[in-house]
């Protein structure tokens, strides 16, 4: 065969032949070089794949590079003569298709493929993933007599990492898709040995995933195209393609739109900031001293704290702006240093801070509320006076949405589009981390990977984590303020 299939260009052609031709015909491609959020997703899944090992143990693992293909095979057929009771990266290529099973566990009667995966469930693309492999190994001439997948369990709680790992039996399902797979690989395999195809774009291009080359298939869209119309959902969407309608301008008057959309529309007609309802109220409701929060977290896949699962979020920085009534601003923040555990000394210096602040603001305050509630958890000995903290936290996220609209939020009440548009200057464009998974990503590797960096790098890294936080309670200051000038 000229080209070869792997267990993830199948699921890949699954979803999109063309996706598929790229990435095999341009591996090299600028758009599938990852990212620092995906690389480092790609490095969580690692190390719950080396992880699941340890819990289907004695077995032989197959470690040698990727691109080794042949010796990889051979290494497996070596290691199936010695009979071991499970086999880890067991690799395997028939049919023109390549497929290392993270684990293959010998039972009674045959093997077993257990599909390892770094997410809290089964998801539907995991059933074809597992097919090809049951597929390719029965071509090999192997017995599978099951199939599972090995995934996160959500109810785990370090320290006792017993059971981390569900394993879940998909053999049923893997049986009813086995059927189809041998035909699904002849395609595949065809259209790669021909042309780039041509494939419309539509709702596979970001399910399961979202495609690395949708600039490329997608058209830019229009101003005000109506995909920016406020909680616009994807049928409402087709709606309103159906009917010919395009952007904003194209809707009817006559046309049945909430309050929100309604201001959207007005604002968008007329081209410039709309101010609705008692904007006044809802602003007098924040009394000073006003403490603006925002917390940053991490969230390992294997959690490493007490009473913490796969993928908990734990607060591990904080910026707190207080603006006095007489104007004046102090600023405070906090961050972790290193792997231990930082919710206490958070807590204690977060009581502290806020302590003599009337009302509390967050924007999408539903989040620091978690956040807080989950130290109360940690924490018992600040539990009242967080959850106090909780009590007074007002949310500046419902207060623009219920009363302000400007044409360049284009749909979104986000922090990133609401403050630029506002304000009328973009706080992050200057910054080396500019949005939160990157600092999620970022605060991970401060915290475990020290050892990995010269102390110039860490302290840089520091620097960059302290200023983004700091921007995001500093722009609610400015966010506040502006509204307050506007009713």
């Amino acid at each position: 065969m000229q080209h070869r299939l792997s267990k993830s260009r199948f699921v890949t052609g699954l979803q999109c032949h063309k996706y598929l031709w790229w990435k095999v015909h341009e591996r090299d491609a600028p758009e599938l070089k990852p990212d620092r959020e995906t690389q480092f997703r790609f490095d969580q899944g690692t190390r719950v794949g080396e992880l699941a090992q340890s819990y289907v143990p004695g077995g032989v693992l197959i470690d040698l590079p990727y691109y080794q293909i042949r010796e990889k095979v051979e290494a497996t057929r070596d290691a199936l003569r010695s009979d071991p009771p499970a086999i880890y990266e067991a690799s395997f290529l028939a049919d023109g298709v390549f497929v290392a099973v993270d684990i293959l566990e010998k039972v009674n009667g045959g093997f077993r493929i257990i599909e390892v995966k770094s997410s809290t469930s089964v998801k539907p693309y995991n059933i074809p993933d597992a097919a090809v492999q049951a597929h390719v190994l029965c071509q090999a001439g192997l017995s599978v007599v099951g199939a599972e997948i090995m995934h996160l369990n959500t109810e785990c709680r370090y320290p006792n990492l017993d059971d981390l790992f569900i394993r879940a039996d998909v053999t049923t399902e893997v049986e009813g898709v086995l059927g189809t797979v041998p035909g699904e690989i002849q395609a595949q395999l065809r259209m790669l040995s021909g042309p780039l195809p041509t494939v419309p774009v539509g709702a596979h291009c970001s399910d399961p995933f979202g495609c690395d080359f949708w600039d490329r298939c997608w058209p830019e869209l229009p101003e005000h195209h109506i995909r920016t119309l406020s909680g616009v959902g994807e049928k409402k969407e087709a709606d309103f393609r159906e009917w010919g309608i395009k952007t904003l301008a194209d809707i009817p008057n006559d046309h049945r739109l909430n309050a929100v959309q309604k201001r959207q529309l007005r604002a968008v007609r007329e081209d410039r900031l709309v101010v609705e309802g008692d904007l006044a109220d809802a602003l007098d409701s924040l009394r000073f001293p006003i403490a603006y929060l925002d917390f940053e977290t991490v969230a390992p896949a294997v959690p490493v704290w007490d009473g913490c699962g796969p993928y908990g979020m734990v607060p591990v920085q904080f910026s707190v702006h207080v603006e006095a009534e007489d104007g004046r601003v102090t600023h405070h923040e906090w961050i972790a240093a290193g792997p231990e555990d930082p919710r206490t000394a958070l807590a204690q210096d977060l009581v502290e801070v806020l302590e003599g602040s009337a009302s509390m603001v967050a924007y999408s305050a539903g989040f620091e509320s978690g956040c807080l509630k989950d130290l109360a958890r940690a924490v018992p000995s600040l539990s009242d006076a967080l959850l106090h903290i909780v009590e007074r936290l007002e949310d500046l996220l419902p207060i623009v949405r219920n009363h302000v609209y400007h044409p360049d939020f284009h749909g979104s009440f986000s922090l990133k589009k609401v403050a630029p548009a506002l304000l009328g200057e973009d706080a992050y464009q200057d910054l080396e981390i500019a949005e939160g998974q990157l600092a999620s990503v970022e605060l991970h590797r401060l915290m475990f990977e020290k050892d990995e960096m010269d102390p110039e790098e860490w302290e840089a890294l520091r620097r960059d984590l302290l200023a983004y936080c700091k921007e995001d309670t500093l722009l609610l200051v400015k966010l506040r303020r502006r509204l307050g000038e506007v009713v």
